[in-house]
């Protein structure tokens, strides 16, 4: 008689559209796990390229992959695609515990999804987010990321968001493991389905419930490269920038003020021949490379964001606040419609999901 197949404790659920460049070794990641019953699900979010290939050259019996159902109007094509995940889990089987959504751009540890499942039951968290290390190989990731890294690490202190006597919430996509039962009680991805910023708004749901959030950097469980061109990391910015800060100008503005104080005591450096111009500049420019550090990158990336990143980080603020302010923000083929409420504390913008200032402009499959 053939064993019983044990029922997952985890269903991992993989949106992907047009990833084939790193959807291999996510898989191979997932696939590699020891520890914990789980099953994997990668939806194909109506790829163009060999995404929906390489997810089916895993075997089925570890990698089940389907296909998501045509885009509703008002919904996100990842909310839809993590939709569809979910309702397959749980054809599958009665109940899993937990659900673990996850990035096809991830590449997860070995024996990880089996200590994040038991740091989650640890600290009694309905939700656990992991902030996974960033690879930057090219020039714009290398000096961009650690700007934009340190900013949202001073405006979403992890510490904070895992305080529930906070009302800041806050979650990272690439790595979201949430209770099934907690999941649901919020209403899941379909209560937020025109949410741009799904991850922030599947963590506010929770918190508003009542629920507990755990987020934390995590290097040792996961790590990630978002975007591999200037292309991708601009328009994956322009996406999400404006939505998570409150004042994208004003911080913009900031960033340039600061950015250019060692360049200003520099050239009076320069042209007065004065010494403590020259210690104006030292002292300022460590002070920047001190502010990016809270990000966790390298010396050497820190240095390149402070001569380069700041001022690209001022302009995809401002860019990102300008698509969104005409209601053109596109991503992966497909252009979105979002104007965010004015906000009204300390909190990022985000509309609600069940009004209609979020709807689906134009899909090109």
């Amino acid at each position: 008689m053939e064993p019983v197949a044990q029922r997952p404790q985890l269903s991992v659920i993989v949106p992907a559209r047009n990833e084939e460049a790193s959807l291999g070794d996510c898989l191979q990641s997932l696939i590699s796990q020891s520890g914990v019953e789980f099953e994997i699900i990668v939806v194909d979010d109506h790829s163009t390229d060999r995404t929906r290939e390489i997810a089916q050259s895993f075997p089925q019996e570890l990698v089940r992959v389907i296909e998501a159902p045509p885009l509703p109007a008002g919904w996100t094509g990842k909310n839809n695609a993590v939709t569809a995940g979910v309702n397959q889990a749980r054809i599958n089987h009665a109940r899993g515990d937990w659900l673990l959504f996850t990035d096809a751009d991830t590449v997860h540890l070995p024996e990880s999804l089996g200590r994040a499942l038991a740091e989650a039951q640890e600290h009694h968290a309905d939700l656990l987010s992991y902030s996974p290390e960033q690879i930057a190989v090219t020039f714009w990731e290398m000096a961009t990321l650690p700007v934009v890294f340190a900013e949202l690490a001073r405006q979403y202190p992890p510490s904070v968001v895992s305080d529930p006597a906070s009302p800041i919430a806050a979650a990272n996509g690439q790595f979201i493991l949430i209770r099934r039962d907690a999941y649901d009680a919020v209403g899941g991805h379909a209560a937020i389905a025109g949410e741009i910023l799904e991850d922030v708004a599947l963590a506010r749901a929770i918190k508003r419930s009542g629920r507990k959030i755990r987020f934390r950097y995590a290097p040792d469980a996961v790590r990630t490269r978002m975007y591999r061109n200037y292309r991708q990391l601009r328009d994956g910015w322009t996406k999400n920038l404006a939505l998570l800060f409150p004042n994208p100008a004003q911080l913009a503005t900031k960033t340039l003020v600061l950015w250019m104080i060692p360049w200003i005591a520099l050239s009076l450096a320069y042209a007065s021949h004065r010494w403590w111009w020259h210690a104006m500049y030292v002292l300022t420019f460590v002070c920047l490379a001190t502010r990016i550090r809270r990000a966790k990158f390298t010396w050497d990336r820190e240095i390149l964001g402070v001569i380069f990143g700041m001022p690209m980080f001022a302009y995809l603020l401002l860019r990102s606040k300008r698509a969104h302010a005409i209601g053109s923000v596109p991503w992966k083929g497909r252009t979105y419609s979002d104007k965010p409420n004015k906000p009204d504390s300390d909190e990022p913008a985000l509309s609600n999901s069940q009004s209609d200032r979020k709807t689906l402009l134009a899909s090109h499959n």
